[in-house]
């Protein structure tokens, strides 16, 4: 008798990159998923939903507990996340109807989905999901494959033109960065830009997705983007090699160590350019068998 595809979590972590500040990552999991959800940092003048908290931890929020609640082997997750977005649509402009569209809250995701006969990956943005099978083989999924190195290089310019990460208060401090980073989020969710989870119903109708093929047992690590640069920035381990370390040691080691290069090794972002000194952090590790 063939038994219905399990997800296993083994170990979560979710840790803020400014302990003073709302983390605006959420994780969470059933029976069917397991996900990570990375709110993106807002970019407007001041917080909309709540003024002591975060508009992008709010939004973050309501996906992770629509996801959690509402899926189950049998759910279609782009309808999920269509209805989710409704909801925070009409949550959201109710109360402040004339939010400039840079202000909109919004977050990327990474999912695991396991249905009665297979698993599958969900994402838009940046998050990933990191997979190892039995045999050694590892892969990377995320929705936009080439987002780390743009924002990468994009974080290089800043850099290059304010001397470092922190100075003059930071990325959103500095008048033409911030200016880019409107322009740049108010084109996701429309034709032709990124698509993410937020107050645009139609970006369910872009979830990527794609088959994780498992013959009988597989490790993964669903995160955020924080995590992801221990690979894609700090190359400090490549795909396998970053599961099987936290298999051996767990998440919460890896998290100190990437604290360390963030703000011991490289804090004015010099060596390894990117546009926060600590981003949040977040991860879930799996087990996947069929």
């Amino acid at each position: 008798m063939t038994t219905a595809p399990r997800i296993s979590v083994l170990d979560a972590v979710s840790d803020p990159g400014n302990p003073a500040k709302a983390n605006e990552d959420r994780l969470g999991h059933n029976d069917a998923c397991a996900f990570v959800i990375d709110g993106a940092t807002g970019l407007g003048d001041r917080q909309y939903v709540d003024p002591d908290g975060s508009d992008a931890a709010w939004i973050a929020a309501r996906f992770a507990d629509a996801f959690q609640r509402g899926i189950t082997r049998d759910t279609t997750i782009p309808d999920i996340a269509r209805v989710a977005s409704e909801d925070a649509l009409r949550s959201f402009t109710g109360s402040h109807p004339d939010v400039p569209r840079y202000a909109w809250p919004l977050s990327a995701f990474a999912m695991v989905h396991a249905t009665r006969d297979a698993f599958t990956f969900y994402g838009l943005g940046d998050s990933c999901v990191f997979l190892l099978q039995e045999d050694g083989s590892a892969s990377l999924h995320t929705a936009i494959p080439g987002a780390y190195a743009r924002e990468q290089e994009h974080a290089r310019s800043h850099i290059a033109r304010t001397g470092g990460i922190n100075n003059g208060g930071g990325a959103l401090a500095d008048p033409e960065t911030l200016a880019a980073l409107r322009r740049h989020r108010e084109s996701q969710n429309t034709p032709g830009g990124i698509w993410t989870l937020g107050l645009v119903p139609e970006a369910a109708d872009h979830l990527v997705h794609e088959p994780l093929p498992v013959k009988t047992r597989a490790h993964t690590i669903i995160c955020s983007d924080g995590l992801a640069d221990l690979v894609v920035l700090y190359a400090l381990y490549d795909a396998a090699s970053l599961v099987r370390t936290a298999l051996d040691r767990g998440l919460r080691p890896m998290i100190d160590e990437l604290r360390r290069l963030e703000r011991e090794v490289d804090p004015h972002g010099l060596r390894y350019p990117r546009f926060k000194q600590s981003d949040d952090t977040t991860a879930i590790l799996v087990e996947l068998t069929t």
